[in-house]
């Protein structure tokens, strides 16, 4: 295939007559516009120009390869024209998912918002607090909260907040008040659990005197879904480990109180995960921009 360069030159050559003035033009010397001839004539096997020292004529096959290099050139430049295009005012969907929590308190919210800046960027919103194959399922942007695994999949932090062990005051009148992570063992306590295939809630790392320790909590409920487990705390029904701007208004109004404060859960992280190739891509490169700094601004 012909280099879009050695065509390029060719068609000022072709339209100037002149070599060194094409050369010139393109702002190469001449040397390397004469290069650029004879390696095109070399990929067609024809000879463009007729030379002399004083001139230089298009060839008969020349003159039949002008006009349709200057089609291939004028693409090029429609292609490249709309590609930036797209760059500024980007187009088409995005694949999206979020935990429910963070999804529906931030997330959703805040798309809304970006439909507004980039009204020709159409999201598509996946909420669930199950684990989703990025790759697999199509997306194009995952927001996780914790550790994800290595799955060779770009990741932009984007903010750390707090977690909290809580329950209700009804809760702690029947059950007690836990201190220590060893006491939701000792004491036999009611754990909320959010469990899904390939789920491990089910076991806390509290941070104790000791450092970090895992307990094997248990309790009668559990579910796919963050937001039923703060109904069933709410309802009295066990304690809950739940990342803090999620129930900070339970927590204010008393209706969730915070137990085990001698053994703290670790704080937490939220961070957008990506195929690598989605870098390139204008609406997913502005999504991710956009609600980075917007989420970064809420939990600030």
């Amino acid at each position: 295939m012909a280099n879009i360069n050695n065509i390029r030159m060719f068609t000022r050559v072709y339209e100037l007559e002149n070599m060194s003035a094409a050369a010139r033009d393109l702002r190469v010397s001449a040397a390397v516009a004469s290069s650029r001839i004879g390696e095109l004539e070399k990929q067609l096997g024809i000879r463009l120009f007729t030379r002399t020292t004083r001139s230089i004529q298009p060839t008969e096959q020349g003159r039949i390869f002008y006009p349709k290099a200057l089609k291939v050139l004028e693409a090029l430049e429609e292609a490249e024209a709309a590609v930036h295009e797209i760059t500024l005012n980007p187009r088409g969907s995005i694949f999206v998912s979020a935990p429910l929590g963070i999804g529906r308190r931030l997330i959703a919210p805040n798309v809304a918002v970006f439909r507004e800046k980039y009204p020709e960027i159409h999201t598509r919103l996946r909420l669930s607090d199950r684990a989703l194959d990025v790759a697999g399922e199509g997306l194009d942007v995952a927001f996780v909260v914790g550790n994800p695994p290595d799955s060779g999949l770009m990741m932009k932090p984007i903010a750390t907040f707090e977690r909290v062990l809580c329950a209700s005051p009804e809760y702690i009148r029947r059950k007690g008040r836990p201190v220590h992570g060893a006491d939701l063992i000792s004491q036999d306590h009611d754990c909320l659990l959010l469990r899904f295939p390939g789920s491990t809630e089910f076991r806390w790392s509290l941070n104790t005197s000791d450092g970090f320790q895992n307990f094997d909590v248990k309790g009668p409920f559990a579910c796919d879904d963050g937001d039923v487990l703060t109904e069933w705390a709410l309802d009295g029904r066990g304690i809950i480990n739940k990342p803090t701007f999620e129930i900070q208004h339970h927590l204010d109004s008393g209706a969730l109180i915070p137990v085990c404060q001698k053994s703290p859960p670790p704080n937490t992280q939220l961070a957008v995960l990506y195929p690598h190739r989605k870098n390139q891509d204008p609406k997913s490169r502005f999504f991710i921009d956009f609600m980075s700094d917007t989420l970064k601004a809420a939990l600030a």
